[in-house]
């Protein structure tokens, strides 16, 4: 939608069911019955104690500590993830693998959640010893997950310190305040084998990975900025052939997980009558708070938060109808938990979901938080979770995040904490989905991508558009480049002029990427992979195209999409009405409506494309990286060079994936860690010191400049396989025979 003006602005863990093995599985999947051996064999002693390292949230610390809360303070809903004995995590693993291989008996046949847990969960004896251990000493026990990797309780402050030896204080940090355990949990040896530890015991939420418009483009003053709308995302990805051809979600759902209600039903009919999409007929929308299968209801009503998470309903809103864009025949599930004081709303929306007799086929979360601070606890609930989903056949997509490889540093004006990657994106069973900006402005060529005019449903994109890495960082050699700097870093390149700093260029802003570096151990400093973080292992789908680091660690992004916010010119429009939040009227011309951008659209959507495939074949897809990697092995191994996204509209016909060649998601930075070049500007010393005022380059080397992380031929950090020709994925996409 090409416009004159700016805009203004442009789980706890669990569905909990009463354990019950039957005797076989059921025909619908073919995994053998294992009883797990249990794990805790030796008589609970409560002298005799054990750390559950990696559970506590770095801002717990004696800087932000405001003093103990009351003992009767309510700590409900916490999360005690177990662990199953190490033989029957490899199974687990290895039979998901011959779910997703057509040559194995056990292609495609999936398990219910009970299933799952009667062939891969603890054993009966461990969960009944927790169980136990728990209700005596005061705590309620509200329910286990049908995996029977998770058990939900409640009960005071007071009780968590003579249980877990632990205290609940109060905390202010960045302006807030919030509670939280201040040193690991311990509980008795004899149950530590079986225990992985509490998935959280504090508020501390993890953000939505949106992005308000940008109050400045390079295009401003010279040119239009053209704003996307689903017309437009139908051009570019090729969606339209697909919706011509009756491809258009229909029977399918995907679930979006919120920790908030819609401000507005009545704004997804807006952008949906307005954009032209109240045609497709069979699309619905349905907000529903998923209440446990049995137990008690852990899913109160969110309502729209205030606070900490005030705003999150535009979360909501956005995944809501840019999934309904890619699949406007779908029905969209807003799946949505309050949060407690111990659990995010989004884990416990999920949990219920997945752990439910009919989880949906597709799940999208925008949610994130980087490894080192969800804590190793927080990490194996969100790999349990996923590869549980994975087993049922659902397929789950999560925004890789929007704070380029340094995602413990979201929303700062630099990074600090060195390279580091969302945690809720980077487990080997889900897709991790990047960002990407259109490069016409920087190739000069918008007038070939975009019409003058717009079209009755506001669309102006012409054919598929080149594509860079999304950057808002004055770190990223696009942008220093298009303003006449040679250099990024200190006080004499770009990120050091008066023209980044002027123009909000001082920023942790870009696609996310980056190798898993802190899934499991305990960092030895606050926010850092260090000490002894450990990295997931890299899956084997992750492998046969060119790039693919040999790091032995998960990587990501996997795909991805379209994420920019304004900084060229490009951004999605929303219909977000709550204008007390962020939103905006949606009356007139969409131009004054909402814009934003960030991976939250990235991944709804290709949830959204997700539908379209399951329609097309037949039915839920499990871990689709499967299939992406072996697609992308197969079109990359030609060598040739008609799938660069920089040919735009000369692009090859049967690219299935754009390999984006150009950019990158560096960001600015200061401080020691993986950080390059950040000058010491006078005036700002501190004890002698200085200040390094964020203009250095996030680097792999801190000694050298190498980019965290530059585009390149096939895989790569910066965006993944690439971004999606719609059309050819879902007619490649392999059917059982």
């Amino acid at each position: 939608m090409s416009l004159s003006r700016k805009f203004r602005f442009a789980f706890g863990i669990a569905g909990f069911v009463v354990l019950a093995f039957p005797s076989a599985l059921l025909s619908q999947g073919s995994a053998p019955v294992r009883r797990s051996r249990s794990l805790i064999t030796e008589k609970i002693d409560d002298a005799r104690l054990a750390t559950l390292a990696g559970n506590t949230h770095p801002l717990a610390n004696a800087q932000n500590d405001r003093g103990a809360v009351p003992d009767s303070l309510a700590m409900e809903h916490m999360m005690l993830q177990l662990q199953r004995p190490a033989e029957q995590e490899q199974a687990a693993r290895q039979f998901i693998d011959r779910l997703h291989d057509p040559k194995s008996a056990n292609f495609h046949h999936w398990l219910t959640a009970a299933q799952f847990g009667e062939a891969y969960g603890p054993s009966q004896q461990d969960i009944a010893t927790i169980t136990s251990w728990l209700e005596s000493r005061g705590f309620t026990v509200h329910g286990v997950s049908a995996s029977g990797m998770v058990i939900d309780f409640s009960g005071t402050s007071g009780q968590v310190r003579q249980a877990f030896h632990t205290e609940i204080h109060y905390l202010q940090a960045n302006g807030r305040q919030h509670i939280a355990n201040m040193s690991d949990p311990r509980i008795p040896a004899a149950l530590a084998p079986a225990v992985a530890g509490v998935v959280s015991m504090h508020d501390f939420a993890p953000h939505p990975m949106q992005k308000r418009r940008a109050n400045y483009t390079v295009t401003s003053g010279n040119s239009t900025n053209q704003a996307v709308v689903p017309a437009d995302l139908a051009t570019i990805y090729n969606l339209n052939p697909l919706f011509a051809a009756g491809t258009t979600g229909k029977g399918q759902t995907v679930a979006v997980i919120e920790d908030s209600d819609l401000y507005s039903a009545s704004d997804w009919t807006t952008f949906r009558t307005t954009f032209g999409l109240s045609g497709y007929t069979s699309g619905s929308l349905t907000t529903v708070h998923p209440a446990p299968a049995s137990g008690t209801n852990n899913c109160a009503a969110p309502g729209v938060p205030r606070g900490a998470s005030a705003g999150d309903d535009g979360e909501a809103i956005l995944d809501a109808e840019w999934a309904s864009a890619a699949a406007p025949d779908a029905s969209i599930l807003v799946a949505a938990c309050a949060s407690t004081s111990a659990t995010f709303g989004g884990f416990i929306a999920m949990g219920n979901l997945v752990n439910s007799a009919q989880p949906p086929a597709i799940i999208s979360i925008s949610y994130g938080q980087c490894e080192v601070d969800n804590g190793a606890s927080a990490n194996a609930a969100f790999q349990s979770l996923y590869q549980q989903a994975v087993a049922e056949g659902v397929s789950v997509f999560v925004s890789a995040g929007d704070e380029g490889a340094a995602s413990c540093d979201a929303g700062a004006t630099s990074a600090t904490h060195g390279i580091g990657v969302n945690g809720w994106a980077s487990t080997p069973y889900n897709v991790a989905v990047g960002g990407t900006d259109f490069g016409d402005v920087y190739q000069g060529s918008t007038g070939t991508y975009w019409n003058s005019t717009n079209t009755s449903t506001y669309g102006s994109a012409i054919s598929y558009i080149p594509e860079i890495a999304w950057n808002d960082s004055c770190a990223g050699v696009l942008l220093s480049s298009y303003f006449g700097y040679n250099t990024t870093y200190g006080t004499a390149g770009f990120c050091g002029s008066t023209v980044a700093s002027r123009n909000g260029l001082l920023v942790v802003g870009a696609g996310s990427g980056g190798p898993s570096g802190c899934a499991t151990g305990t960092p030895s400093i606050g926010s850092v992979v260090s000490g002894s973080c450990q990295g997931y292992d890299k899956p084997a789908w992750q492998s046969g195209v060119a790039g693919i680091p040999g790091d032995g660690v998960r990587d990501i992004p996997d795909v991805s999409l379209f994420a920019g916010d304004g900084v060229w010119g490009h951004y999605y429009v929303t219909c977000w009405s709550d204008v007390k939040n962020g939103g905006a009227p949606c009356t007139g011309d969409p131009g004054g409506w909402a814009g934003l951008g960030g991976t939250s659209f990235s991944s709804p959507i290709m949830a959204g494309i997700q539908a379209l495939v399951n329609q097309a074949v037949g039915g839920p897809q499990g871990n689709p990286n499967y299939v992406y990697y072996q697609l992308a092995a197969q079109q990359y191994a030609s060598g040739s060079t008609a799938c660069n996204s920089s040919n735009g509209n000369a692009a090859g016909c049967g690219c299935m994936f754009y390999n984006v060649t150009l950019g990158d998601i560096d960001v600015n930075c200061g401080g020691a860690q993986d950080c390059y070049g950040a000058a010491v500007v006078a005036g700002g010393a501190r004890g002698g010191r200085g200040s390094q005022n964020g203009n250095g380059a996030l680097s792999t080397a801190s000694q050298s400049y190498s980019p965290a992380y530059g585009t390149a031929t096939g895989w790569n950090f910066a965006t993944g396989l690439g971004t999606i020709n719609a059309l050819n994925l879902v007619q490649n996409w392999p059917v059982a025979q």
